[in-house]
């Protein structure tokens, strides 16, 4: 519980959802194991939804249901890496051991879990930028999301305007784009799809 509480912390309290204890068997069959807990918990409580409007996540009842957003990206990442197979270090589910799709990001990366261990509360989480090399996050899920909010909230003040128009803005230019949230650092956040 105490990886939800911090999450809780960050986002605020969840809104109350029904659940169903059928809500992750469609999934866990597919993937043919159990999901990291704290990755169920956290979507137990706040269900489908955006966090910090950047870190898409999916539930198995939400309007994108997680089964088919983990086919769907399976499917499409299976066919890249069997064109190349020496390009790319993972496979993907239903490979054996193979990556196992659960969100993407704005940015244009997906992120995904590597049942690297028997235990599913082990698993690493595997970020593929932008076709890039991947990048392996070695905690959990909760983990995870606590240094990507964080990532986003160290940027500098002035962070996603180009520099060079930095010079026409004037100070209250700024900082109307600042309480918009549309500059600098983001304010932890989910919001619910």
């Amino acid at each position: 519980m105490a990886a939800l509480d911090e999450l809780v912390q960050l986002f605020g309290t969840p809104p109350a959802r029904e659940l169903s204890p059928d809500d992750w068997t469609e999934v866990e069959d597919y993937v043919g194991s159990a999901l990291p807990g704290d990755f169920k918990k956290f979507l137990d409580a706040y269900g489908a939804g955006v966090i910090c409007e950047e870190l898409v996540v999916f539930h198995p009842r939400g309007a994108s249901p997680l089964v088919a957003r983990m086919q769907r990206t399976s499917e499409s990442f299976g066919q890249s890496w069997r064109r190349d197979p020496d390009a790319y270090p993972f496979r993907f589910h239903p490979e054996p051991g193979g990556l196992i799709s659960w969100g993407y990001d704005y940015s244009g990366d997906e992120h995904f879990f590597w049942p690297c261990d028997p235990d599913p509360d082990r698993w690493k989480v595997v970020t593929n930028i932008n076709g890039t090399a991947p990048q392996v996050f070695d905690g959990s899920f909760t983990q995870f999301v606590v240094s990507f909010v964080q990532q986003l909230r160290d940027v500098e003040p002035h962070h996603g305007i180009d520099p060079a128009a930095l010079e026409f803005l004037e100070p209250e230019d700024l900082n109307e784009l600042a309480e918009r949230g549309e500059i600098g650092p983001v304010k932890p956040s989910f919001k619910p799809f």
